[in-house]
């Protein structure tokens, strides 16, 4: 199908443009111009074109716990809110450790998926921590990076050799920063608030020493470390310091890192458990500076979805984690570029561009001739409020139900094929 999309802002960081013009799309790809006319003529006058967002860090849950989210509902909420790509993390049941596992993923989403779905792979067996999986396998299988997310790799001496066999295949190593032990028994951020509320706390330090030592082993290694969901301050500086001694570390934080603090927890609603935790206002401000100044690469959403049964329950056995597909554009919008934290342009770029580059996304994450057309067109004047009966996502945990949001994604394009509208909802 030909389509022309005509008269829409175009804003895409990986050229630094900023105008009004028409996007042509041609075969699944973007073209300079049509070779024919167009099968579908899109009027984008009032709304904007970036290129299609990319998640880093997503929950998908299948194969396993399809009880709590499927591909297929979990692609459809990823397109609901903009996003076109999403990586899944390997924490399924069982873990994406080996080579059937990775194409298990691929084939269901290929079959089911409605965004593209790219598998993270286990760093260790089993996620165990004690033995390295098969990367090269798993590479060839189809990953576009390796984590043990959820189960931090606690002996250096793995984390070490992880750095280095990827470098051989110029993948990430996707680290959950956490020291288990300092954090054990903890339910939210430990100080003032967790003292009130007669709830454990997690220190910050917990993350932070895990952060400083894969630094140290990033910098011993040469290899490739992203920082999974920062949310310290303290995380926050020790990433700075790390891109000026020329390191390569990259690292990512999620919407309710800079948009919520520990005194939600409060009302001991668990859609405001999460791990990490939701820490002070003080890190929130860093986060923020770190968006800022570029020291944080990516807004991810670590989209954990969770049954209803599970979290309606006393906080201190709740599950740890919320939804975050259908509400990260909107967050990223109202949280950041409305009040000036971020432009337009740089905020997408963390979603697009960067995430594209660091994980070498090849065709992906630009609107130039030639790319895939992964195309979001969002409207920032578009007002609603987040009903949880307008969730598409499998799982209802979500901390923003009932917020209202001006600013949107009103259509969502991956591969060329219209996959979700606003008006229409989820095309199959």
């Amino acid at each position: 199908m030909l389509i022309q999309i005509k008269n829409i802002k175009i804003t895409d960081p990986s050229t630094k443009t900023n105008k009004t013009g028409d996007i042509f799309i041609e075969n699944g790809k973007i073209v300079e111009k049509l070779s024919g006319d167009a099968d579908n003529v899109i009027d984008g006058k009032g709304k904007i074109a970036v290129p299609g967002l990319i998640d880093v860090h997503s929950h998908l849950r299948e194969p396993g716990q399809e009880e709590k989210e499927t591909i297929k509902t979990g692609t459809m909420a990823a397109a609901k809110g903009g996003i076109t790509t999403v990586f899944c993390m390997p924490n399924t049941k069982p873990v994406t450790d080996n080579a059937p596992s990775v194409e298990y993923i691929l084939m269901k989403a290929q079959k089911e998926g409605k965004v593209n779905v790219f598998p993270i792979g286990c760093i260790t067996k089993g996620s165990q921590g004690k033995e390295l999986a098969e990367i090269g396998i798993l590479k060839k299988a189809g990953i576009v990076a390796v984590s043990d997310d959820g189960v931090p790799v606690a002996n250096s001496q793995i984390m070490r050799r992880a750095l280095e066999y990827t470098k051989m295949f110029n993948l990430a190593v996707i680290s959950h920063c956490e020291d288990k032990e300092l954090s054990r028994n903890g339910v939210m951020n430990a100080g003032k608030n967790s003292m009130i509320f007669g709830l454990r706390g997690i220190p910050n330090q917990s993350e932070e020493i895990m952060v400083s030592r894969d630094i140290m082993l990033c910098e011993l290694t040469g290899g490739k470390l992203h920082i999974a969901h920062v949310s310290t301050a303290g995380s926050v500086e020790l990433v700075r310091r790390a891109k000026k001694k020329g390191l390569n570390v990259t690292c990512e934080t999620c919407p309710h890192y800079f948009s919520l603090t520990d005194d939600y927890v409060q009302n001991y609603d668990t859609n405001f458990k999460m791990n990490p935790p939701l820490r002070t206002q003080k890190d929130v401000d860093a986060i923020k500076e770190g968006l800022k100044d570029g020291t944080i690469d990516c807004i991810a959403t670590d989209h954990a979805p969770h049954t209803q049964e599970e979290k309606c329950r006393e906080f201190d056995s709740a599950p740890f984690g919320i939804i975050g597909f259908e509400t990260l554009l909107s967050l990223t919008l109202n949280e950041l570029v409305d009040k000036k934290v971020l432009t337009l342009e740089e905020a997408i770029a963390k979603m697009t561009v960067n995430p594209a580059k660091i994980f070498s996304l090849e065709n992906r994450g630009s609107l130039k001739p030639g790319s895939i057309a992964d195309i979001t067109i969002i409207d920032l004047e578009h007002k609603y409020e987040f009903k949880k009966e307008d969730i598409l996502s499998k799982s209802k945990n979500s901390p923003f139900i009932g917020r209202k949001f001006k600013g949107c994604a009103v259509m969502t394009i991956v591969g060329g094929k219209i996959v979700w509208t606003l008006k229409d909802g989820i095309i199959n």
